[in-house]
């Protein structure tokens, strides 16, 4: 059964994002980020940006089919036609359709009520499909 992590009370949620991935990333692991477009973009563009010494390689699904069957990382806006299904990190409002093809999804909440809002009712739609949820408070953490 897919592992569900809810990572609450990101400060900046793409900033998390690409902290998440590099650190994923380096142990080997294969992931599709899902959100909006404009999210997605905003992440592409940290990832170039967000470290002068580390760089996590990704693309965008729509890629030539070389670079996204060598990239560990890519960015969608669905999980539909998706080649890696180890670790699915979800930057959306909604619960994506075929998480449950997935090892593990990830949801990352920023601290905004509206975040906050539909992550919980992200939550009670996991809850209620019998999966257990693990919750990471990140403001119980010093630095993230």
């Amino acid at each position: 059964m897919t592992e569900v992590a809810f990572h609450f009370n990101a400060p900046d949620r793409v900033a998390y994002a690409c902290r998440l991935l590099r650190k994923a990333a380096a142990s080997g692991a294969k992931l599709v980020v899902i959100g909006s477009p404009d999210v997605l973009q905003q992440l592409d563009r940290a990832l170039w940006t967000f470290s002068a010494v580390d760089f996590v390689p990704h693309c965008f699904l729509e890629s030539e089919s070389h670079v996204v069957a060598a990239s560990p990382v890519i960015l969608s806006t669905s999980t539909h036609a998706v080649p890696h299904q180890q670790v699915l990190l979800n930057l959306g409002q909604f619960v994506p359709e075929g998480f449950e093809r997935f090892e593990r999804v990830i949801e990352v909440v920023g601290q905004e009520d509206e975040d906050r809002q539909s992550a919980r009712s992200r939550w009670k739609s996991y809850a209620d499909r019998g999966y257990v949820i693990t919750r990471h408070d990140l403001a119980l953490k010093t630095s993230y």
